[in-house]
């Protein structure tokens, strides 16, 4: 059997956080910067349907694509290294497989079989790992299977790799290994024996490793190359070295030097050419000389956990880069913030970002710190609750509504300026049924986000249940705060600005979602200005 699509699978092993979503979306890069098509999908083995019922605790952020899928936030890591929108089709849990196969079931699709894990979900996973290849988009599908080899939830994902790659035939499938190679300070040396039995697990699963990468601190000597070749049964110039790297954007470059394209090109009998990487190290070089810096803080209930926030704080780094500044991000947590600590923690800040989020912990705070930079006239952006908390700030203190809440977090609240909108009012499963993916909004002219954007309709991304309240719309316009960005089909405010503050806007989208290397989204884009102007005036 002959495909024009060619495949590749990246698989970890010893332990988990190994970086195969970098790894994955670095060679994603150096292909398609040699001409590919390429993209990438994730395949999560847990049993969830999708992260967006998930603590960010326990997954770290959730990602929104355009097409309106809550998935894993190494989606976010695709899109921002090519540069190539991703959809539902590009991530795949083990929840979503039973579903689809249990579904199939009871229609009657598999009448008189037993249905079992093999052939019917191995069949439904290759169906799933194919739908982009079969597209016709696309030279190269990478698909990243999450998890570590020997664990009981990933069996039936290496089983259906080690049956596609026999399906699909010589050079047109290569399985990449991401394993540890650990230094013991003790011994003073690195060790190859976790590697080796890291393969020997996937080797008894009948998939052979054809490249290893493996993450280290230290280089890697050419003996131990040479030993980790020889017991894992793939030539030297396929172990690669991933060493630590000061930042996730070098790791194409590193794997550049060490030759993961052009061996992964050469077993899949496909060209290789000189990748160009032009416009990447630009933004690489402005990024590590910056001119100046400044200190932005991000308000937030999981501040503790970097993965939390993880596309805001790559937009950042976008951002930064794009106006040759340090963007240093402090971290501020919501619930340790009120009216008497707020000049304390935030007057020394260029910007704040009010982070989104979920629930009442730690509302009070944000509103507290809202406050501090509305009167204060500290550059803001609210995203999403953090949107929601400004319009309950300026209700509460500007228009004298001392009880204005949103009803999420007080549902007797006798103003309630943030109100569930009219279409989830009668839903009651909690995933995958909030107001997802791409939508329009229209901007008013002559607005800050007017000059923001250059365009009258712009499309974000969203992730929330509740929104502006359009029966308070009137009396807050009138105080200063507007609503200078609309939904033009429904109305519904997205953008709120205040008018007599050098830069305050609150957007009920996420624009982190769609920031990436080669377009550095606007609105953080000209935040991070705004907190170098205030840093000057300082």
């Amino acid at each position: 059997m002959t495909t024009k699509t060619k495949y590749i699978f990246v698989t970890g092993g010893v332990t988990s956080s190994l970086g195969k979503g970098i790894i994955a979306a670095s060679l994603a890069k150096l292909l398609q910067a040699q001409g590919y098509r390429t993209t990438i999908q994730k395949l999560d083995p847990y049993i969830n349907v999708d992260p967006g019922t998930l603590n960010p605790y326990e997954h770290g952020e959730c990602y929104v694509t355009d097409d309106g899928a809550e998935t894993d936030l190494d989606l976010g890591h695709y899109e921002r290294f090519l540069n190539v929108p991703t959809s539902q089709a590009n991530n795949v849990t083990t929840g979503r497989i039973y579903q689809s196969v249990i579904d199939k079931e009871r229609r009657g699709e598999f009448l008189g079989k037993t249905v079992q894990v093999i052939p019917h979900i191995t069949d439904e996973i290759k169906n799933r790992i194919q739908i982009l290849g079969n597209s016709g988009d696309y030279d190269i599908v990478i698909t990243e299977i999450g998890g570590t080899v020997g664990d009981i939830e990933s069996l039936p994902y290496v089983e259906a790799v080690r049956q596609l790659k026999w399906e699909l035939g010589e050079n047109n499938a290569l399985v990449i290994h991401l394993t540890l190679v650990p230094f013991l300070s003790a011994a003073g040396e690195l060790k190859t024996k976790p590697t080796q039995h890291s393969v020997k697990t996937l080797m008894e699963s009948g998939v052979q490793a054809d490249v290893l990468v493996c993450r280290t601190e230290h280089e890697l000597p050419e003996d131990l190359r040479d030993k980790l070749a020889r017991f894992c049964n793939v030539t030297k110039e396929s172990v690669i070295q991933s060493i630590d790297a000061s930042t996730i954007y070098d790791v194409p470059n590193l794997m550049l030097e060490q030759g993961l394209d052009t061996i992964v090109l050469k077993k899949l009998d496909l060209e290789s050419n000189v990748p160009n990487l032009d416009q990447w190290n630009a933004f690489l070089q402005r990024h590590k000389n910056p001119v100046s810096e400044v200190t932005i803080g991000l308000i937030g209930k999981y501040v503790e956990l970097q993965d939390s926030y993880k596309s805001i704080l790559e937009a950042f780094i976008h951002a930064g880069a794009e106006n040759e500044v340090k963007v240093n991000v402090e971290s501020v947590h919501s619930e340790y913030l009120n009216g008497d600590n707020a000049k304390a923690m935030l007057s020394h800040l260029d910007g704040v970002l009010v982070a989104p989020g979920f629930g009442e912990r730690g509302i009070e705070g944000k509103i507290d710190a809202v406050r501090y930079v509305r009167e204060n006239n500290i550059p803001f952006l609210g995203i999403c609750l953090g949107m929601q908390m400004a319009v309950i700030e300026f209700s509460r203190n500007v228009l004298g509504l001392e009880d204005a809440n949103s009803t999420e977090m007080n549902p007797e609240t006798k103003h309630p300026v943030i109100n569930l909108m009219e279409e989830q009012k009668n839903i009651t499963d909690k995933g995958g049924t909030m107001r997802l993916g791409a939508w329009d909004c229209e901007i008013i002219k002559d607005s800050i986000v007017d000059g923001v954007y250059n365009s009258k309709i712009i499309d974000e991304r969203h992730r929330h249940r509740y929104e502006f309240n359009s029966a308070y719309k009137q009396q807050i316009e009138e105080k200063g705060m507007l609503a200078t960005g609309l939904n033009p089909e429904t109305g519904l405010v997205e953008i709120i600005e205040i008018t007599n503050h050098p830069w305050f806007v609150g957007v009920q989208y996420h624009p982190e979602y769609k920031s990436t290397v080669a377009n550095p989204h606007p609105l953080f884009v000209a935040f991070v200005k705004a907190a170098q102007q205030h840093n000057k005036k300082k």
